[in-house]
């Protein structure tokens, strides 16, 4: 939870009060496409593709799963190997292949530089087969392509292309995973039907590499956060249904593709450059069940992200809190600090995640239970486990239903079959659903929540 630091903040007066709001409203509108941008600038900032970063049109590849000791991600996923490449729409548009994939599940979610998902390819969608896409920018007027290439046009000139595909972390697997990863490819319209090699990157030593990008912008002052975000609106245009909102910005001296001069502040922004950013980012916090976030059985999640229309609090709290999340249609992530009572789960008592026959998460791709420790991160353990998954060999109970027990000392029964080991200390639970049903039950429609965890000692 954000909490302003009151060292930070000036006390405010009503009439100055009226006079910032404009400003975090401002902040709340742009906070998405300021937070791509410095993740974009992070990630790209390299000469070579790597497992974490590539250069502008290129993918980087997570080739095997996070381990305990691993401190670069927060949550980190382990049922599905991750691509990711952005690519610059505003010169000219990009072919984009996708190899068959066989029986194996993949979803691409491709997101514009506001982080609404206009896009998403995957066997649930667009099919389990080989597939090629142009893609274009929002000005490109050409012509569409024929045959088998679909014609996907991006709202915004910046595209975040995240590609996740299945993979059960055994050697072997991660050899046919790799094979779908190597055949995504790239290519600028100019250079299809040729043989193209992308240019090495060229690295920008002014970018702060270690600083997490999120961390990053919320650092800004509100000038240095305006300077980012006025440059941005010209290639990536705010929607139609924006028009409001953007003269609102331009009121305030924040005009697409002009510099932002700080000169227009009055006089209590000025004295509150640094918290004003805070107070917008303790906004977003604060939203979050009026913007549909929910709150189950010791559970939350939202099920209506990835498109957001002109709901910017939604889209600025996911951004703060998700970025890169995708639709509700394709994945849903309930996340857990407390058990059914309330408590916060601690590693020296056991749990039981209990679902009913007919209450299984109900999905069409799969379901997956990850524990994290209280600093996000996979928990080491003697047994090598950090999840379970529909996709493991779970033992059922006679009438059908599951029991998952989450404990620090290992069963000596056969419920070691569904043990997810825990730290001595706090520890937090994560239930993803990969395309979860439309129709009842659903999480999407809230005819199916998650259960309860429960505290049995």
């Amino acid at each position: 939870m954000l909490n302003m630091n009151e060292r930070d903040r000036q006390p405010l007066s009503a009439q100055e009060k009226a006079m910032v709001d404009p400003y975090i409203e401002a902040y709340v509108y742009g906070y998405p496409l300021v937070t791509m941008e410095l993740m974009r600038r992070l990630m790209t900032n390299v000469n070579e593709s790597t497992n974490t970063g590539a250069p502008m049109g290129q993918f980087s590849h997570m080739r095997r799963f996070p381990e305990p000791g691993d401190r670069d991600i927060n949550s980190p996923n382990v049922d599905t190997l991750y691509s990711l490449a952005w690519v610059d729409l505003s010169i000219e548009p990009h072919i984009f292949s996708v190899p068959d994939p066989g029986e194996r599940l993949f979803m691409i979610p491709l997101l514009s530089g506001w982080t609404d998902v206009f896009a998403i390819l995957g066997d649930k969608t667009t099919g389990a087969k080989a597939q090629t896409s142009m893609l274009v920018g929002p000005g490109w007027e050409g012509i569409e392509p024929q045959g088998d290439i679909a014609y996907i046009k991006s709202p915004t000139s910046i595209v975040w292309i995240l590609s996740r595909v299945y993979c059960n972390g055994t050697d072997e697997d991660y050899k046919q995973a790799h094979a779908f990863q190597d055949g995504l490819a790239l290519t600028p319209l100019s250079a299809y039907g040729s043989t193209f090699v992308p240019a090495s990157g060229v690295r920008n030593p002014i970018i702060d590499m270690r600083t997490p990008a999120r961390e990053q912008v919320n650092n800004l002052k509100l000038s240095e956060f305006f300077e980012v975000l006025a440059p941005l609106l010209k290639d990536n245009p705010p929607a139609e249904d924006d028009a409001k909102m953007v003269a609102k910005l331009e009121a305030l001296g924040i005009a697409p593709g002009q510099p932002f001069n700080s000169a227009s502040f009055p006089i209590p922004i000025i004295a509150n450059e640094h918290s004003v950013p805070r107070m917008a980012q303790q906004r977003m916090i604060d939203a979050f069940v009026d913007v549909g976030g929910i709150e189950r059985n010791g559970w939350a999640y939202f099920t209506n992200q990835g498109v957001y229309g002109t709901d910017y609090m939604l889209r600025a709290l996911t951004a703060l809190i998700a970025l890169g999340a995708s639709r509700p249609q394709d994945a849903v992530f309930p996340l857990s600090y407390v058990d059914q009572n309330g408590g916060p789960y601690d590693g020296l008592a056991n749990y039981v995640l209990h679902f009913d026959a007919e209450q299984l998460p109900p999905v069409r791709g799969f379901w997956s239970l990850t524990l994290y420790d209280a600093q996000s991160r996979l928990v080491e353990n003697s047994f090598n486990r950090y999840s379970l998954s529909s996709q493991s060999n779970l033992r059922f109970n006679d009438d059908g239903s599951l029991d998952i027990h989450i404990r620090h000392v290992r069963p000596e029964d056969e419920t070691i079959d569904n043990w997810l080991p825990s730290p001595r200390g706090k520890f937090s639970l994560m239930l993803r659903l990969y395309w979860p049903t439309t129709k009842s039950p659903s999480i999407i429609d809230n005819t199916w929540q998650p259960p309860p965890v429960r505290r049995v000692s």
